[in-house]
């Protein structure tokens, strides 16, 4: 029986998963999932770049130099001594870590663009994070021999986006495991797709996420895109996370992704002239409320993102971002945004910032999700969908909070099914039309009626009344029940008597 493209995704998955007990026990997950996930990532240009080089051969034969100019041509170079066939001959050396560090070092150098600085902060070497000498060789032995087993070529796979799929998997994974420090680079799947989906991506139009951590949203929209025909951009300031993201784009066939390396607020690297570059989506889930966002450098920020609007406060930096992704957006432009529910309601400079919105009518949607969706925080968060240069003068409210699926340690928003949450979401969020106890249009008058507050709660009334009770039915009820009562009591009563327990 042949297997499905189900079936293949499983079986690698449960392979990569347990490739983690390797490491599981002995050091943090924060620490050995890059391991993991660029062993995956070796493994699978090894793959390809393998099969590639066998059609060739039958082919040409014994020609090695058009061979090799063919090979070239491919989505990427793989330099001799840095397959992972061989770091596989040369795993019972001693210096096996140094081995692999090089195998990296020379993929990145041959690919500069596609993959240069991809695996400069990771060190498959390091006594620190693997152990002394013995101890390290064995762990990396034990994980060169699990990927062997792994068999990633394009004939096995098919042009199904396992890799890619499996890279997400393993992501989730470690961000469940990570608690807080997981939620800092990695977007729970229905999040990241409802986010995708609010912005509407088209054929053609350029993707930015300023936070982009593993690049989870930046994936989801660029797959809403069936022409294939878009550019994708991204920066984030953490090294470990920026090169998750790297890997990620091209572990999903996107190759030409702009994906760099900074502190968005304090240096913005997509740039046009005297400002920030401008794009037609913009999507997001940022830190919620950041402490030491880059208030002072905002102060004097050169590309005049702050000067319309009053600075968010030093403490809180939800305001920075979002004001960031306006100014990145162009005329007609959509943004969607993860904030904490404080956004829709604080005063003082964010109460302002928030007035501003309102009145230039850049907020099209306020949408409540449940609690526990995200790793590291159980409070609940919305989203904000925000656009320029639109016609309408009102406000969508929507209360999604009480739709999700249950989970141990997590709830989740259900992509499909006959209770998907997601649909659901989306197709009120196009409708535009009131549903009760669930959404409800404002007008932009009545939002400033209201002190320019965007608390769910003050326009969806989720309120449910309790049923009338029937007196009369209850009275009955517990009279049926006293009867019931004192026949088993006199049955007991006989019971005991018998026994020669008689009161």
């Amino acid at each position: 029986m042949k297997n499905t493209h189900h079936d293949i995704q499983e079986k690698i998955n449960k392979k990569l998963w347990s490739a983690c007990d390797t490491f599981r026990g002995a050091i943090p997950s924060n620490q050995y999932q890059n391991y993991i996930l660029t062993f995956l990532f070796l493994k699978y240009v090894s793959d390809v770049h393998q099969e590639a080089y066998e059609k060739l051969k039958d082919q040409y034969g014994k020609d090695d130099e058009r061979i090799k100019r063919r090979l070239e041509r491919e989505r990427f170079v793989l330099p001799d001594h840095c397959s992972f066939n061989f770091v596989f001959e040369n795993k019972n050396k001693d210096n096996i870590g140094e081995i692999i560090n090089q195998a990296l070092r020379g993929i990145a150098q041959a690919n500069p663009k596609k993959l240069g600085q991809v695996f400069g902060d990771i060190d498959f070497n390091s006594e620190a994070n693997l152990g002394r000498p013995a101890e390290k060789n064995a762990r990396l032995r034990d994980l060169i021999n699990l990927f062997h087993d792994i068999d990633l070529r394009p004939s096995v796979i098919g042009d199904q986006d396992i890799v890619g799929n499996s890279y997400e998997y393993l992501i989730a994974k470690f961000a469940e495991d990570g608690g807080q420090k997981g939620g800092e680079f990695y977007t729970p799947a229905g999040v990241a797709q409802l986010l995708a989906e609010l912005i509407e991506p088209k054929d053609g139009e350029t993707i930015y996420d300023p936070t982009c951590g593993s690049g989870s949203l930046l994936v989801r929209a660029a797959n809403l895109v069936k022409s294939k025909n878009f550019s994708i951009y991204g920066q984030e300031s953490n090294s470990a996370t920026y090169a998750l993201c790297k890997m990620n784009m091209f572990l999903h066939g996107i190759d030409n992704a702009n994906i760099e390396r900074g502190d968005t607020i304090r240096g913005p690297i997509f740039l046009e002239g005297n400002s920030v570059k401008k794009f037609n989506k913009v999507v997001a889930n940022p830190p919620f409320s950041l402490d030491k966002w880059g208030y002072e450098e905002a102060e004097v920020d050169p590309y005049g993102r702050f000067k319309k609007r009053d600075l968010p406060p030093k403490t809180k930096g939800d305001y920075a971002f979002i004001i960031h992704m306006v100014e990145s957006l162009l005329e007609g432009g959509t943004a969607a945004v993860v904030v904490p529910h404080g956004v829709l309601f604080r005063g003082a400079s964010e109460g302002r910032i928030r007035e501003s919105f309102i009145k230039e009518n850049l907020i099209d949607a306020v949408i409540g999700l449940p609690s526990n969706l995200f790793y590291g925080t159980g409070i609940p968060a919305a989203i904000l969908v925000l656009k320029k240069g639109r016609k309408n003068k009102d406000i969508l409210f929507i209360d999604a909070s009480r739709d999700f699926e249950p989970g141990k340690r997590q709830n989740k928003l259900r992509m499909d099914g006959p209770n998907a949450d997601i649909p659901r979401i989306f197709e009120c969020y196009k409708k535009r039309k009131n549903v009760d106890k669930y959404a409800a249009v404002v007008s932009v008058k009545d939002v400033e009626a209201n002190e320019f507050n965007l608390n769910i709660s003050r326009y969806v009334d989720t309120f449910e009344e309790e049923a009338e009770v029937d007196i009369n039915a209850v009275q009955k009820e517990i009279n049926q029940l006293e009867k019931e009562l004192s026949v088993v009591q006199a049955k007991m009563k006989g019971y005991l008597k018998e026994l020669g327990y008689e009161s």
